[in-house]
Order: C-alpha cells, then sequence, then structure tokens
C-alpha cells in the first residue's frame, strides 16, 4: 500500500474476504476484528484501490462444470518479452491462469482446462506459435486451495 502499511485489521479483512467474500458481510468483519462496519468498508474500499484486493471470483470446480481435465504447461520463454507475454496468454481458449516463474530455465506456468486431450493440445500448439517452449505438462487431479494463515489474526497469537 501506498501510504499505509497493512495492518491486523487489514489482514482480518483479506483472510475473511479470503474464507468467504460472497457471504462475509462487512458487518460480520466488523464483528471479528472489534472494529466499526463504517471502518471495515472504508478498508475494503482502501485495499482495493491499492490493489491489494485485486477482484473477486467464483471458486469454480471445473470437473463437476463439465471441464475435467487440468493442465499444467511449464513453459521457457525470453526473459525481456515473459511478462510481456502474460496478457496474451491469458487470451487463449482454456488457459485459465498464468504465473511468471523467477528461477529455474521453465519461467512461466500455464494453467488450461478442457473436457478432453483435444481442448488441451491447442493450447500447446499456441504457446508454441508464440515462441514459448512447452518443457513439460502435467496432469492435475485436484485443487484445493485456502486463505493465507497470517491474515488470519486467531491463528498468528
Amino acid at each position: 500500500m501506498a501510504d499505509e502499511a497493512i495492518d491486523d485489521v487489514d489482514r482480518a479483512i483479506l483472510y475473511a474476504l479470503q474464507e468467504d467474500a460472497r457471504n462475509t458481510s462487512s458487518g460480520d468483519i466488523a464483528e471479528r476484528t472489534g472494529t466499526s462496519d463504517s471502518t471495515v468498508r472504508k478498508r475494503i474500499q482502501r485495499l482495493e484501490s491499492d490493489e491489494i484486493i485485486k477482484g473477486y471470483s467464483a471458486d469454480v470446480d471445473y470437473q463437476q462444470s463439465g471441464y475435467p481435465l487440468r493442465m499444467l504447461l511449464y513453459c521457457t520463454a525470453s526473459i525481456p518479452e515473459r511478462g510481456e507475454l502474460l496478457p496474451e496468454i491469458l487470451k487463449i481458449d482454456g488457459v485459465i491462469s498464468v504465473q511468471e516463474l523467477v528461477t529455474g530455465e521453465q519461467n512461466l506456468l500455464v494453467t488450461a482446462v478442457g473436457e478432453s486431450d483435444g481442448d488441451i493440445t491447442p493450447v500447446a500448439q499456441e504457446l508454441l506459435d508464440m515462441g514459448l517452449t512447452v518443457a513439460d505438462e502435467v496432469l492435475v487431479r485436484s485443487h484445493e486451495a485456502t486463505p493465507f494463515g497470517k491474515f488470519d489474526a486467531e491463528t498468528d497469537s
């Protein structure tokens, strides 16, 4: 954050929103943090404007929604270009995320989902067409996430 450091209230807000942003009100968070509802709303606005909270999204079970394949594609791009390629990679049909890696030869991790190999193969081909090397492909069985524990004031004691 530009002018202010993240404090315990901000961390508690971040933790609560990671747990369940859809069903957690600012009043619920205020109660947890011992602050007012308006304080929580102002903090959330600040966290959003400072792009610490970058957005809100649904946690989709792709397998349950008809896309049982989740493939990790470890790619290599030239170091000067890798950051510039991220928006283009995200435009590829089937790609759900891309991560820039800073160690090792493989410096991009692309996650794609599909119904079959026929959905994933074109993703790999488009990456190759962009000049990337696809060094490895890993099929993922399951993927789970949890809120970042250091934001939880109840376990930080």
